[in-house]
């Protein structure tokens, strides 16, 4: 049975919020900000995700079971901006698509490239039954277009189901040239801080797979306090394995994890387990990302633990990427698609699949499981 397809308007939203849908055993309500964003507002029985659809479909808020996932900051809701930086309080946006990344002397691009806060052509709601059951989701396209440049259609989803605190954030871009594009393309979801909060993973806290980014970006204001603390935590990483105000997270510590072991799903799985047992989580297919990054930054202004966000490349702008091998290039007419699952789990429930991680990295021949 093919699913139920809900097309929206920029002239269904209002301030005052108003139920457009109920179906799969969710509901979606439209309003819009005082800043002028339209949004959806996807909710099921355990909390609700705040989406942009219009605008790069940001998801401004991830809530479930009581517990905000999202970062802290000073903005309380989103605002028209240029670029990401101009409406930094998020949970989570599409970072990419032709260059993705902190811009390096050489580069021209905006920080995390032209998709963060693009202006969407459209958006539906869709909604129908799979082997999973029941679910609801919101989808968004973009056609870009450029004189002498490329050509690609962005289509970012986001899917709820009924009963679960997890939810799965797609992005399919077809290129729609028949000339080669280049992809960069990184899921960047800004959870919340975790004081406290222990951080498993199916690798090492070695050097050799944990590692710090020494290279400092332009908007980073660093001292030479902050320059040694890295060349620290190159040498040694092994106890930002928990996360505290002892790391020293301000400006920020910037990671990049290596030899990553998936489990028997064959996803690799991340989770940042808070000092109550429950934890937040993130799974993806390595076939789709070949890299994982990992942000921590605690300060006056904003506060973000980003455990986990799996990328195409890494985060040092196009020319570094490109020099490195990391961008990955889009034949003509060719499609490349992410699925990444991610959420909150109760105490009750974060136990297996810590399981699962550790059984994983203990599988793995090449580190010793003390690591984890």
């Amino acid at each position: 049975m093919p699913p139920i397809t809900l097309h929206l308007h920029k002239s269904f939203f209002r301030s005052q919020p108003m139920e457009i849908i109920r179906a799969a055993g969710c509901s979606a309500e439209l309003f819009i900000y005082d800043t002028g964003i339209e949004a959806v507002r996807l909710i099921n029985q355990r909390g609700h995700l705040i989406v942009l659809p219009y605008y790069g479909q940001i998801i401004w808020q991830a809530f479930f079971d009581g517990v905000d996932l999202t970062m802290e900051s000073h903005f309380r809701a989103p605002r028209p901006a240029s670029d990401i930086v101009g409406t930094y309080g998020c949970f989570m946006f599409h970072s990419g698509l032709l260059r993705n990344g902190n811009p390096g002397a050489e580069d021209t691009h905006a920080l995390h490239g032209e998709m963060p806060v693009a202006p969407m052509d459209s958006a539906r709601i869709e909604t129908g039954i799979d082997d999973q059951g029941p679910w609801l989701a919101l989808v968004s396209e973009r056609e870009y277009l450029m004189g002498f440049g490329d050509h690609y259609r962005a289509q970012p989803r986001v899917t709820l189901r009924p009963d679960s605190a997890l939810f799965e954030i797609g992005m399919e871009v077809e290129n729609l040239s028949q000339n080669p594009m280049e992809l960069m393309y990184m899921c960047h979801a800004n959870f919340a801080y975790v004081e406290g909060g222990a951080l498993l993973q199916p690798t090492s806290f070695s050097a050799v797979d944990t590692v710090i980014r020494t290279s400092v970006p332009g908007l980073v204001k660093a001292d030479d306090a902050y320059l040694q603390r890295l060349e620290s935590l190159k040498r040694d990483p092994r106890h930002t394995a928990v996360v505290s105000a002892a790391l020293q997270p301000d400006p920020e510590l910037v990671f990049s994890l290596k030899n990553l072991r998936p489990v028997a799903d064959g996803r690799v799985h991340m989770l940042l387990q808070r000092p109550a047992g429950d934890a937040f989580m993130v799974q993806y297919h390595p076939q789709e990302f070949s890299h994982l990054i990992r942000w921590i930054l605690a300060n006056p202004m904003q506060k973000v633990c980003a455990f986990a966000m799996p990328a195409t490349c890494g985060v040092e702008g196009y020319h570094r990427e490109k020099n490195a091998g990391n961008v990955r290039t889009l034949a003509g007419g060719e499609r490349a698609q992410f699925t990444v699952k991610l959420g909150y789990l109760t105490a009750e429930e974060s136990p297996a699949e810590a399981a699962r991680i550790r059984a994983a990295y203990a599988a793995s021949p090449l580190h010793e499981t003390k690591d984890v």
